[in-house]
């Protein structure tokens, strides 16, 4: 999942939990062991909802509707559609809280806290406020620049500075399946974080 979904399904964790999930996508390796144990187990939290994702059925088939060279990265640009989908569906998921308080609220965290986050995550803080995201991910212009930002960062040219028209194509497809995956996605990060904070 993406930056959102990762954000939305920690949040209930509280803060430092929220914050190791966080920097999932920015640490490799085990967890800082002079972390506070919550935020140990937000990275790991984070790690696990990545897997638990790629492997759940919805995601695999989602991944088999895209084309060669296009499947091999079918999974990054699936996370950030589903990031799409969420917020075209917040209110259906997250009744209790505006997707806009919630923006603020979740960068008011990362700003709070910029002295615990690594250089890349302040760096893509700065990102995000700069192009008012997470809210932003439901306008696809931004999700176009949002693609076309990531397939520089690769090592190696791609095609995910292309990715808005193949999913486009698949829309009501992909639809369904993250209405079918997401329920699922909910209830896996409700009961692992119970575990992970136990």
């Amino acid at each position: 999942m993406n930056h959102l979904a990762h954000a939305l399904l920690a949040d209930p964790g509280g803060p430092e939990f929220a914050l190791g999930s966080a920097m999932g996508d920015f640490i490799h390796g085990v967890p800082d062991p002079s972390w506070p144990a919550e935020r140990q187990a937000g990275l790991r939290f984070h790690r696990a909802i990545d897997g638990f994702t790629d492997r759940h059925p919805q995601v695999v088939a989602a991944r088999g509707l895209f084309r060669p060279p296009m499947r091999r990265y079918a999974g990054i640009a699936l996370d950030i559609w589903f990031d799409h989908l969420l917020v075209l569906g917040w209110d259906r998921s997250v009744p209790d809280e505006p997707l806009d308080a919630f923006s603020r609220r979740w960068l008011g965290l990362l700003d709070q806290r910029a002295g615990d986050l690594t250089a890349s995550l302040r760096a893509f803080t700065r990102w995000m406020h700069a192009h008012g995201l997470p809210q932003a991910y439901g306008d696809e212009t931004t999700l176009d620049e949002v693609f076309r930002a990531l397939a520089q960062r690769l090592s190696r040219p791609s095609p995910l500075g292309e990715s808005l028209p193949a999913l486009r194509a698949h829309a009501a497809d992909l639809q369904r399946r993250f209405d079918a995956f997401f329920p699922d996605l909910m209830s896996h990060a409700c009961d692992l974080r119970g575990n992970l904070l136990a």
